[in-house]
């Protein structure tokens, strides 16, 4: 039976954010706020728990799962051959609506997805998100609809979509919108913004002026 907190009540938030960070570590799945939609994460590095996240939502190895972090220290032992023009976007967007596309150092013992050695990160400005993802570790993340539905802007949203398959509910009032994050690929010598979402092209290339705009 899946258990819901609410997090602008203090005493609620405490014990919900508490029985989120268990969750986590039995590999269990969990919905928690962002910035940007509703999302249902798992600890990264059980491939149990990915692979649970993927059916939860419908959704195939094709298409893998982002990873949240609590902040961009985490980095250091997650990504391999990070540019500086990376640390540049990192410092002007984190936390934020900004997906980096990385090389995810080759010791790690996940399993995303389908994901050619590449992962996509981001630091949510989210305080209960962050609360979270310092407590349990990088997470997979993916937005908490079923795969072809609307992404949630309400605890609501997610639960009537997701029911039972998550253990914790953590709701965080509305987001603040529905716009997703903008993700750029950084694996490369040039930045390529793949989406443009909540950061369209100009505003990146005040930080890095060579983006490229994938077609």
């Amino acid at each position: 039976m899946a258990r819901r907190y609410d997090c602008n009540d203090a005493t609620d938030r405490t014990t919900g954010l508490r029985e989120a960070a268990s969750a986590v570590r039995r590999a269990e799945l969990v919905v928690l706020p962002t910035d940007t939609v509703y999302g249902i994460g798992a600890d990264a590095f059980s491939s149990e728990a990915v692979a649970d996240l993927l059916a939860a939502k419908g959704r195939g190895r094709n298409m893998p799962t982002p990873v949240l972090i609590g902040s961009p220290n985490t980095l250091h032992g997650l990504v391999t051959d990070f540019s500086e023009q990376a640390w540049e976007l990192v410092d002007a967007f984190w936390p934020g609506a900004l997906t980096l596309v990385a090389r995810h150092q080759p010791s790690l013992q996940w399993d995303l997805g389908d994901t050619r050695g590449t992962v996509a990160i981001r630091m949510p400005l989210h305080p209960v998100a962050i609360e979270l993802l310092t407590e349990v570790g990088p997470m997979a993340v993916s937005s908490a609809n079923l795969t072809g539905h609307p992404a949630p802007e309400t605890c609501d949203a997610a639960q009537d979509m997701l029911g039972d398959s998550v253990s914790v509910y953590l709701d965080g009032g509305p987001t603040p919108g529905n716009v997703p994050s903008s993700i750029v690929d950084v694996t490369g010598d040039v930045p390529v913004l793949l989406r443009a979402g909540a950061l369209e092209a100009d505003e990146l290339r005040k930080v890095v002026p060579d983006l490229e705009v994938a077609p």
